[in-house]
């Protein structure tokens, strides 16, 4: 197996596990990531995005397949998670393409796209339905979701005082 295809696997299989230590291990320190949901993110904000996912998952189950290797450097893969949306008790299955980029063993970026007008009609009900597909409810989608996980970091790092 190519080690480029061991990293993603290992990372994939973690992720259905729910085991985001191990996921975060096949990044590097200065992880850049991106996806519908979330915007643009680095370094540990990643790391903290994939613990709030693992800890807060409700039926959980996820697949990957289709592991592509582009060059020496980039692969991209699908991926399918169901789950239960934990704001509205929907389920949600997401189809995903992974976008990532490889070096020394580690994920340097990484992209996930998805149709978030699709998420959004599975995960919100008829207000996902209606307006999904609209500029102001995607950036809305994502305030909330940078919201959730500025609670998650705070409330992770209260009380720790810097070292």
């Amino acid at each position: 197996m190519h080690p480029h295809t061991a990293v993603i696997t290992k990372f994939y299989t973690a992720f259905n596990r729910l085991d985001h230590a191990t996921m975060n291990s096949c990044y590097s320190e200065d992880i850049q990531f991106s996806d519908p949901a979330f915007g643009f993110l680095q370094g540990d904000e990643v790391r903290y995005m994939w613990e709030m996912l693992c800890t807060n998952a409700k039926d959980f189950s996820l697949t990957f397949n289709d592991i592509e290797l582009l060059d020496e450097e980039y692969a991209t893969c699908k991926w399918t998670a169901k789950y239960t949306f934990s704001k509205t008790n929907r389920k949600v299955v997401n189809h995903i393409k992974a976008f990532m980029r490889l070096k020394d063993g580690k994920i340097i970026e990484h992209s996930d796209a998805f149709k978030i007008s699709k998420w959004a009609a599975q995960a919100l009900g008829w207000k996902g339905e209606l307006f999904g597909w609209m500029g102001w409810m995607q950036r809305n989608i994502q305030k909330n979701a940078r919201k959730s996980l500025v609670a998650f970091i705070e409330k992770k790092n209260a009380g720790t005082s810097p070292a």
